[in-house]
C-alpha cells in the first residue's frame, strides 16, 4: 500500500519503510528525533528527495493537491479557516462526527469555543471525510481523556478495515501501541531504528 524509499530531508533520512493495507504502524522516539518531519515529508509538505508510492502510484507523478487527498496528514495542531465547525464539513458532517462523541448540534458551534481535545477529534473527522488511503497521525490523542482516546482508536481501526487503508501514527503512548499497532518503529537522530518489542511478542 505505502512504499517509502530513501526518503531524505534536511534533518532526517534516508528512510525506507513499507506498509501493507490495514496496517497501523506506530512511530516512537524522543522529541526532536524527526517524527513530525517524517510525516510531513510523506505528505509532500516539505522539499525532500526519495520516492513515496501508494499502490504503485509515485508521489512525483501526481499534483500535490491530489497526493494530499490520498495521503491525509493530521498535524498535532489542526488548522481552522471558518467560524463554525459545520463550515468545515460536507452534508454528511453529523454522521462523520458522531462516532467521536459529537451530536449534530456541534456543527453550529463556533470554532473559537472548542477545547484542544475537541479540535483534535473534529480535525480527525474532517480528515477521514476526505477518504485518504494513508493516514499520517501526529499525536492524535495527546490531549484526550481515556474515553475519547478510546473513541479515536476505535474510529481509526474501523476506518483502516473498511477502506483497506494504512496508517503511520506518531505517539509516545506505549500502552496504546500495544493495543492497536501492528508494528512499532523508533526514530533517533532522523533515522529509523530496529522495531521495538511489543508486549504481546514477549
Amino acid at each position: 500500500m505505502l512504499e517509502i524509499e530513501n526518503l531524505r530531508g534536511a534533518h532526517f533520512g534516508p528512510l525506507t519503510l513499507t506498509l501493507n493495507a490495514l496496517e497501523c504502524v506506530f512511530v516512537q522516539g524522543v522529541s526532536g528525533a524527526g517524527k513530525t518531519l517524517f510525516l510531513r515529508a510523506v505528505a509532500d509538505m516539505d522539499c525532500v528527495s526519495g520516492d513515496v508510492r501508494i499502490a504503485g502510484q509515485c508521489r512525483r507523478d501526481l499534483p500535490p493537491p491530489e497526493w494530499r487527498r490520498r495521503v491525509g496528514l493530521l498535524p498535532a495542531e489542526s488548522q481552522w479557516w471558518a467560524d463554525t465547525v459545520g463550515m468545515h464539513f460536507g452534508k454528511y458532517g453529523a454522521a462523520t462526527i458522531a462516532p467521536l462523541g459529537f451530536g449534530p448540534e456541534t456543527l453550529a458551534w463556533q470554532v473559537a469555543r472548542l477545547s484542544s481535545g475537541e479540535r483534535q477529534r473534529l480535525a480527525l473527522a474532517r480528515l477521514l471525510s476526505n477518504r485518504p488511503r494513508v493516514l499520517l497521525l501526529d499525536e492524535p490523542t495527546a490531549n484526550l481523556d481515556e474515553v475519547n482516546r478510546g473513541r479515536v482508536e476505535a474510529v481509526v481501526v474501523d476506518y483502516l478495515e473498511v477502506n483497506h487503508a494504512c496508517a503511520l501514527w506518531v505517539s509516545h503512548d506505549v500502552a496504546q501501541a500495544t493495543r492497536i499497532a501492528a508494528r512499532v518503529i523508533r526514530m533517533a537522530d532522523g533515522r529509523l531504528q530496529a522495531p521495538a518489542v511489543m508486549e504481546s511478542d514477549r
